[in-house]
């Protein structure tokens, strides 16, 4: 008996081979793309084996890999209601060290009528342009759970409103007027598209563990705090954790008790710089979210 292949039944299996490559091929375009069960049964048919969707299981994990883990060092630092030297002193530092920042804006306080201890737009306009971000800090300052969903909406809204005027990107970040938080605001954030919001605490972030729109601050700085605090919540930014850090006005006339004072805030940054950290702004860790 010979054993050389019939050729009829070599092309026909070949062909056969072919047209499963190409089913295979169809059924993964259809996962990349955009999976319909209209294009999964128009490709395969019913004869799709379970075999074949294991192997595309396994070929498509890349798709839904896990985000990327944050750096060790990694500081982000976030600046709390449109407090002038926020601009004047700040922002200039900041750029210097080349560190990125977020300064979440309010029109509360005395914001309207006090814009000696105040920013005016056209600061903030400026502080985007420098390449900080804008993050929301609402309309009023009120707290989120004494208002209603629709003042908070409201609130919200306005703060995006204003940097569109600006021309200042839509936020996608924001941050509780006074660390109090709720459910109601959380749905309103992700409806709203926000990615990250920073509430209180003294812990570091863990991506995958905490809620991003729940955000803990790792430091909070006002009189009496030391550098020493400040080296503690560094340190634990490490193995995917990241340090939050919280600033005010630098200083903050208006609110002395959340002020830091210049010569302590530079300690503050050069410790940073000496140490190797990587300063952000917090729409920059978005990338190491799940």
């Amino acid at each position: 008996m010979s054993l050389t292949p019939h050729k009829p039944r070599l092309a026909q299996a070949e062909h056969r081979g072919r047209r499963a490559v190409f089913r295979t091929k169809g059924i993964l375009h259809s996962f990349i793309t955009g999976f319909s069960i209209e294009t999964f049964q128009g490709v395969c048919g019913m004869r799709c084996s379970a075999l074949i969707l294991s192997v595309l299981l396994v070929l498509t994990v890349p798709l839904w890999a896990a985000p990327e883990k944050a750096p060790g060092k990694l500081v982000v630092l976030t600046f709390d209601d449109s407090v002038a030297s926020q601009a004047t002193f700040v922002a200039p530092l900041l750029k210097s060290l080349g560190f990125g920042a977020t300064f979440f804006i309010t029109e509360g306080f005395d914001f309207a009528t006090n814009k000696t201890q105040y920013m005016t737009w056209e600061q903030i306009k400026q502080l985007h342009g420098q390449g900080f971000e804008i993050g929301n800090h609402t309309r009023h300052h009120t707290s989120v759970n004494a208002q209603s969903v629709a003042e908070l909406t409201a609130d919200i809204a306005y703060i995006e409103d204003q940097c569109e005027k600006n021309g200042i990107p839509r936020p996608v970040t924001f941050c509780y007027p006074g660390h109090a938080t709720s459910r109601e605001a959380v749905k309103v954030l992700k409806e709203r598209g926000y990615k990250c919001a920073r509430a209180g605490g003294s812990r570091v972030f863990e991506p995958g563990k905490d809620d991003p729109l729940l955000m803990p601050q790792a430091f909070s700085s006002y009189p009496g705090m030391t550098i020493e605090e400040l080296k503690v919540a560094v340190a634990n930014a490490r193995e995917g954790r990241i340090a939050v850090l919280t600033f005010h006005g630098v200083p903050d006339v208006q609110h002395p008790t959340a002020s830091t004072d210049q010569e302590t805030f530079k300690a503050y940054m050069n410790y940073l710089k000496a140490e190797g950290c990587t300063v952000v702004a917090l729409r920059d860790i978005i990338k190491y979210l799940p």
